[in-house]
């Protein structure tokens, strides 16, 4: 009976310790940042697998969601509303890209890696419009 109550002690405190060493992220979402109008700060985000990221509404009109294509094999997508801050939860490794639903070919995108970016290649293949296609350029050389 004792070794039972030990064996669960520190199984918890275990637990305890990978849950504390997750981290929480916060991008935000800005009608004019360093980068100029209508971006994410920062742009490129490198997470560990089980860390969270926050886009935060800090200018009204923007949401962030993720781009068809551009996450790895068995990744949610998200879709954040309009204004509203999004936390998500990135638990598949891999590269991750994000847009503002009304500001893409304004070139609004984000690229968040968890850890390994294992589908780099197939991200960097998929075509987005306007200014858009020319910051993922930028983003992934940064990689």
């Amino acid at each position: 009976m004792k070794f039972q109550t030990i064996a669960l002690a520190v199984a918890a405190l275990v637990l305890a310790g990978a849950t504390a060493t997750a981290a929480d992220h916060e991008v935000r979402m800005l009608n004019k940042g360093e980068k100029g109008v209508m971006v994410f700060e920062p742009d490129l985000v490198r997470v560990a697998p089980g860390d969270t990221v926050t886009f935060k509404s800090t200018d009204p009109g923007h949401n962030a969601e993720t781009i068809k294509g551009m996450l790895p094999d068995g990744a949610a997508s998200f879709e954040g509303k309009m204004g509203k801050d999004v936390t998500v939860v990135f638990a598949e490794p891999g590269v991750y890209g994000v847009k503002c639903k009304p500001h893409l070919a304004m070139g609004m995108v984000a690229v968040v890696v968890v850890g390994d970016p294992v589908n780099l290649d197939e991200a960097k293949s998929v075509k987005n419009p306007g200014k858009a296609g020319k910051r993922f350029a930028e983003l992934f050389a940064g990689l």
